[in-house]
């Protein structure tokens, strides 16, 4: 009996310890208490475009119009093989029927997880219209064709950046990399930057795509929109 009191104080006490240490990264917040009423629109059916592509344009454009800050970044979610995800956000550079385009180092993690499990996720979040976009499809390499018509529009000290990081790798130093960047700038001088052979895009290819208009009391707004193998988009309405 005395071995079971015991036990049990010392998970009495654990506990308290835990509550205690938790409660010193929260500080005066209460995130329980952290709300807001969406209730600056609804979504139905009659209002979505036949196609996606087209309610996402109109979307984009709603959210360029409000002022919405970085309005084409857009989160982006993959996984290694063994199903272990990264989340990371990335902007939105092209757009087509096919599908999303991003441009990336092609020797990053999420290059190197999209190698091993080609499906991804979009997340395009506009906060301030209380609105956000999810995107699910399967990304694809694009030529470096493609690539480079992209890559010479960058200002150029965006392409020395493309040269001057190794993505993802591990540095010692913010300065190791404006010294590598420095050195670029004097080796290239003014002539034109040529496209780095570690250096690309993907398209996320749309298999499906969901709409999401907040909506007061939580009662939101959903439709998805799902591809079908004759070429033609369902919608559904779902539970918020």
């Amino acid at each position: 009996m005395i071995v079971l009191i015991r036990r049990v104080e010392r998970q009495i006490l654990a506990q308290l310890v835990e509550e205690k240490t938790s409660k010193q990264y929260i500080v005066s917040m209460n995130l329980a208490d952290m709300r807001s009423e969406y209730r600056r629109g609804r979504l139905r059916r009659e209002d979505l475009k036949p196609d996606p592509i087209l309610q996402f344009n109109l979307w984009l454009k709603e959210a360029c119009d409000a002022g919405v800050i970085e309005p084409t970044a857009m989160s982006l979610a993959t996984a290694w093989s063994d199903g272990r995800p990264l989340v990371r956000t990335v902007l939105l550079k092209d757009l087509d029927a096919r599908g999303f385009v991003f441009f990336t180092n092609l020797e990053s993690r999420k290059a190197h997880q999209l190698d091993e499990n080609p499906h991804a996720s979009l997340l395009f979040s506009w906060l301030a219209l209380e609105r956000q976009v999810i995107v699910t499809g399967r990304a694809t390499k694009l030529s470096v064709p493609e690539v480079l018509k992209y890559f010479v529009t960058r200002p150029r000290g965006s392409q020395l950046a493309a040269w001057a990081s190794r993505q993802s790798s591990a540095i010692s130093s913010r300065k190791v990399l404006e010294m590598e960047w420095e050195r670029l700038k004097q080796k290239f001088g003014s002539g034109q930057i040529p496209l780095p052979s570690f250096w690309g895009g993907y398209r996320v290819i749309t298999q499906t795509m969901e709409f999401w208009q907040g909506g007061p009391n939580r009662l939101h707004d959903r439709f998805e929109y799902i591809h079908q193998p004759d070429g033609s988009w369902t919608i559904d309405r779902l539970a918020p």
